[in-house]
């Protein structure tokens, strides 16, 4: 399976600063079962860089258009850490899934 075939489409409230900065603040994944389940982000490192580079799964990107983020979030009690990105043309936020 690649990448575009998978629906890693997540939903995302964040802040835009305004000094241009974006903080996400809650994510919304589709879990196995097909429901949707909210978190809070706990923490969250900006990973962005100027230039091309890859992503864990293998996805060649631009900093200047996409925006990467790993997030700290509580599943259950326990915290878990996950890596999204924004993607400014399409405004669309992902989680990147190394599967």
């Amino acid at each position: 399976m690649t990448v575009k075939e998978r629906d890693n489409r997540i939903d995302v409230i964040c802040q835009h600063t305004r000094d241009g900065r974006i903080i996400p603040l809650k994510i919304r994944v589709k879990d196995e079962d097909g429901e949707f389940q909210t978190f809070m982000v706990q923490g969250y490192r900006d990973l962005t860089h100027p230039g091309k580079y890859t992503l864990g799964n293998g996805v060649e990107v631009s900093g200047c258009m996409i925006k990467t983020y790993e997030c700290k979030i509580v599943v259950f009690g326990v915290e878990k850490v996950i890596r999204i990105y924004y993607h400014s043309t399409d405004n669309v936020w992902r989680e990147v899934r190394s599967e």
